[in-house]
């Protein structure tokens, strides 16, 4: 078996997309996925995006992917790496793409400088939560997310 990651490119965005709403149906929320293959090469691949994307591959196949950005701690003074998704097809998962994936993420913050490497998990998902725990990585419990969107975005912007 043999495990490779390569930088996502926008020929990617079709299996992107196919991850993408898997990951969704796993989380019980595909009806919350509102983008198309179009819509993530203009976003996710386009001159301005700030968002980067990795492919998995286990032997020559696409079995999984992660998409990450950088953020910027003011308390720290240093960026930091926050992935937004990982995603590794059912059948695959145990062979290491997860963790093969999170690796190339902390080298890659690590080479950047980072002061931290930050993800969310739903609070349901107690084997991602194990599997993150065994390496290390530990929940916060001094802060809650928050999130404007939709229409609620729209208003608020609008004052």
């Amino acid at each position: 078996m043999s495990l490779h990651i390569r930088p996502a490119t926008a020929d990617d965005a079709a299996l992107i997309l196919r991850f993408i709403t898997d990951l969704a149906i796993f989380d019980n929320a595909e009806h919350e996925v509102k983008t198309d293959a179009a819509g993530l090469r203009d976003n996710l691949f386009g001159a301005n995006s700030t968002t980067y994307a990795l492919i998995c591959e286990k032997d020559g196949q696409p079995i999984g992917y992660a998409v990450y950005f950088f953020n910027f701690s003011t308390w720290l003074g240093k960026h930091g790496l926050y992935l937004d998704d990982l995603y590794v097809a059912p059948e695959h998962r145990g062979c290491g793409a997860g963790k093969a994936l999170l690796q190339h993420l902390a080298r890659l913050a690590v080479s950047r400088d980072c002061g931290r490497f930050e993800w969310l998990v739903l609070d349901w998902n107690r084997p991602a939560m194990d599997f993150y725990q065994s390496f290390g990585a530990r929940p916060l419990d001094d802060c809650i997310p928050y999130r404007l969107t939709g229409q609620a975005l729209l208003d608020f912007a609008a004052g």
